[in-house]
């Protein structure tokens, strides 16, 4: 289990299980690693966007920002050390999407993936 799924439990992080993968009406194998480029016995990861909403981008200090992963928990591992506990609370609050439709914690990434955080949203 990631980081992610330790600090904040899959459940309060709001991820809806799906059996469908984002891209798996087009084909691509679910959990495939295809996208990660291999040469010799150096591997690099997908270089991904990662977009911050509302309490989100507040608590960041920025609207969206690229790192390299290879899957949406590790690329939320990577936000949670880079922006801190407060983007860690606003983290455990919202809903996370992969490419328009609701993310996975194992999913696999490709270059130009776009993750978004949305928290919720109040009105009055």
């Amino acid at each position: 289990m990631g980081a992610v799924a330790k600090a904040l439990g899959w459940q309060t992080w709001k991820v809806i299980a799906s059996a469908r993968h984002r891209d798996g009406e087009h084909g691509r194998a679910v959990g495939s690693l295809a996208d990660a480029t291999t040469i010799g016995s150096i591997t690099s990861m997908p270089t991904v966007t990662i977009r911050l909403f509302a309490g989100a981008r507040e608590a960041a200090g920025v609207g969206s920002t690229q790192t390299e992963a290879s899957s949406v928990a590790e690329a939320l591992d990577w936000a949670m050390a880079t922006f801190g506990d407060g983007f860690t609370a606003v983290l455990a609050a919202s809903r996370v999407w992969l490419n328009g439709e609701p993310a996975l914690e194992g999913a696999q990434l490709s270059a130009g993936d776009e993750i978004a955080v949305l928290p919720p949203v109040s009105g009055g």
